[in-house]
């Protein structure tokens, strides 16, 4: 079974505690997180990831060039905005996207 590599970019600390731990909670699934999105960039071109989640207090402008920074570097990532509703909201939200690409 392919494990899917999460990149997590979000300025409130907090709910990227929660994003990572709800998301690292699933067998397939391994997130590390960034509140910087230049050190988030840096580990990004060193790594393959497979799906990008932009979280709460990211300026319009930076998850902008951030998503088109990935896109880029790895045409394949899929990029997706999450900003709440609970984990059976981000884990529908994420399957839905894997689907739809193939993925899953």
């Amino acid at each position: 079974m392919k494990t899917f590599e999460f990149l997590i970019l979000g300025k409130n600390e907090s709910i990227l505690t929660i994003l990572l731990r709800l998301v690292n909670a699933y067998e397939n699934w391994n997130a590390i997180g960034f509140s910087d999105e230049k050190l988030a960039q840096e580990y990004f071109l060193e790594n393959k990831i497979d799906i990008v989640l932009l979280s709460s207090a990211i300026e319009d402008h930076v998850e902008k060039e951030f998503t088109s920074f990935c896109l880029k570097h790895q045409p394949d990532v899929e990029v997706i905005e999450h900003f709440g509703g609970g984990s059976g909201l981000l884990k529908s939200e994420i399957e839905h996207r894997l689907y739809l690409k193939g993925k899953l």
